[in-house]
């Protein structure tokens, strides 16, 4: 079970987040069939929009964060609700590159250079959209980089994803402490001595600890309030009616000349659909696809 437990310094100074993403991220892994490298760029992506979710005013809302880079990665995407379930998807699940020479997996080699594009869907006609260059491709940096610049709060984000010999995700784990209007210079001072202690926060995840545990390291020397802990979910919500839109949006002339390329090289005349974060199928013979477009 993947949680994230949300906290505040008593003096109002700091909100902080911590998410134990482990399980959301195996998730992913055996839904995408992932590399290590790409496993772990994927599940720092989705480690991060699962707490950014948590950040949205109401439910109802929903927020995508993308990294659009021109490495061999492609697009990487991350969707999540308010409560924090998240879904996610990368373009090439098998980039890959050799260990970096401290024996860490290059993220930013199969992501190279581009944007990070955050949309958020909070009920208004036109949804809000940033977007900012790449710092690093390392994810945390560039997470912090865009709440510095497209939403104006210090962020502290540090992110981690352990790949196991098997593949799979052995840890995967989070902490963001985002600063409030005047916060006290003592709290901003200790906040920064304690980030020194979060470079490998997938080890502490790794070695047992629980959120709270690792809250204690990020905050520690300063009095905080719990608010309360969450229990996050790898969680698609593809359907058929949707796949249905997503039919229609290609027209009906394209979709007869698909259906007329399948019989003239003798082929069944079926159209399959794949959903992107989970890899469900969903067909449609023609005689389905043709009844929508009458509807």
């Amino acid at each position: 079970m993947s949680t994230i437990l949300r906290a505040m310094t008593r003096d109002g100074s700091a909100r902080a987040y911590v998410i134990n993403s482990t399980d959301i991220v195996n998730q992913a892994v055996n839904y995408h069939n992932t590399s290590p490298t790409a496993t772990a760029l994927l599940g720092r992506l989705i480690t991060a929009t699962s707490v950014m979710g948590t950040m949205l005013p109401e439910d109802g809302c929903s927020i995508t964060v993308a990294i659009r880079g021109n490495g061999s990665a492609g697009t990487t995407l991350c969707v999540s609700d308010y409560y924090g379930n998240v879904k996610g998807y990368i373009a090439n699940p098998c980039a890959d590159k050799p260990l970096k020479p401290n024996g860490k997996l290059d993220v930013s080699g199969i992501v190279g250079g581009g944007i990070l594009s955050v949309s958020k869907d909070v009920g208004d006609e036109v949804p809000y959209n940033g977007n900012i260059e790449l710092v690093s491709g390392e994810v945390a940096e560039d997470i912090a980089q865009y709440y510095a610049t497209s939403e104006q709060t210090p962020t502290l984000c540090a992110l981690g994803v352990l790949v196991g010999k098997d593949y799979k995700c052995q840890a995967s784990g989070g902490v963001f402490i985002q600063l409030l209007p005047f916060p006290d210079e003592d709290v901003i001072t200790k906040l920064e001595e304690n980030a020194k202690k979060l470079s490998n926060v997938s080890n502490l995840f790794d070695q047992g600890l629980s959120n709270e545990d690792v809250l204690k390291i990020a905050l520690e020397g300063i009095e905080y309030d719990l608010f309360d802990e969450l229990e996050v979910n790898y969680k698609c919500d593809c359907s058929r009616e949707r796949t249905e839109r997503a039919l229609l949006s290609l027209g009906k002339i394209e979709v007869e000349k698909i259906f007329k390329e399948q019989k003239d090289e003798g082929k069944d005349e079926l159209i399959t659909l794949d959903c992107h974060f989970c890899n469900k199928k969903y067909e449609f013979t023609k005689e389905q696809a043709l009844k929508l477009f009458n509807k």
